[in-house]
């Protein structure tokens, strides 16, 4: 199975041409993707683009970057102006009710981001944290975002008993690498890749162990080094699999299998 664990199948620049796309990536054969979530206003959105389509897998979370518009639709819920402790808290009360009533494979999109001055990544933490209890309680593996933000990331997770998940995009060291897979998870692998002069993230693409490695496209961020000027689109992941086999020198079946097998081992599927 060609398994992409990382797509924003819900997102508008799709609108135009969804079922094109789709009957592509099927072409193509992808098999799965994991469709996160990231602010609790677009959840219905996101339930009803993916509701007929059976390679979606769907993840539920507030992104980092998404932080101003959860609390504003907590404070629309609720009728009242919140301070940041208080929609926080609302706001994984509806996370956690949503879960409860839809198809769950994780809690994501979650985590930091330094690249942005704005949220802080000191109001970053409260809600990363706070997701990351709700995943520890419901047992459910986590997607996360870590620009500029693998340390960050891993000193948190340390502190959590939490059953696996992804470091979406991982651009870390392969120190870094290691400190995730002791800790129970994998790295997600795509367009980055495709660039050349990614010298790092290649040769951790070609020098981890294969347990390490999932592959994702970020759809419909992060375009592929030989169309940047558009859109990523599921069918891009096929390549993505050849560029790390070629990378590290097996078959593309190869890549599939083992790719393949650590998507379904951490998330369940």
């Amino acid at each position: 199975m060609l398994i992409d664990t990382h797509l924003h199948w819900d997102a508008e620049e799709y609108d135009a041409d969804r079922e094109t796309l789709l009957a592509a990536a099927r072409a193509a054969g992808i098999s799965a993707f994991v469709v996160p979530g990231v602010a609790p206003e677009l959840f219905a959105r996101q339930a009803e683009r993916c509701r007929d389509v059976p390679e979606a897998r769907l993840a539920w979370g507030v992104h980092p970057l998404y932080l101003d518009e959860a609390r504003r639709y907590s404070e629309a819920l609720a009728g009242e102006r919140l301070d940041p402790p208080a929609a926080c808290a609302a706001a994984m009360a509806q996370l956690e009710s949503w879960i409860a009533s839809h198809s769950t494979v994780a809690i994501g999109e979650i985590g930091l981001d330094r690249f942005v001055p704005s949220p802080s990544l000191e109001a970053q933490r409260p809600w990363f944290e706070a997701q990351l209890c709700l995943a520890q309680k419901l047992g459910l593996p986590v997607l996360l975002h870590v620009r500029r933000a693998v340390e960050d990331v891993l000193q948190t997770l340390a502190r959590f008993r939490l059953p696996g998940g992804i470091l979406h995009a991982f651009n870390g060291s392969f120190a870094q690498a290691e400190r995730a897979l002791r800790l129970g998870f994998v790295l997600g692998f795509g367009g980055t890749m495709s660039y050349e002069g990614s010298r790092q993230v290649r040769r951790l693409a070609a020098e981890l162990p294969w347990e390490a490695i999932v592959l994702e496209t970020d759809g419909p961020d992060i375009p592929p080094a030989w169309a940047q000027d558009r859109r990523t689109v599921p069918a891009d992941l096929a390549r993505y699999a050849e560029i790390l086999a070629g990378l590290r020198g097996c078959t593309v079946a190869e890549v599939i299998e083992r790719t393949g097998e650590n998507a379904r081992r951490v998330l369940r599927l």
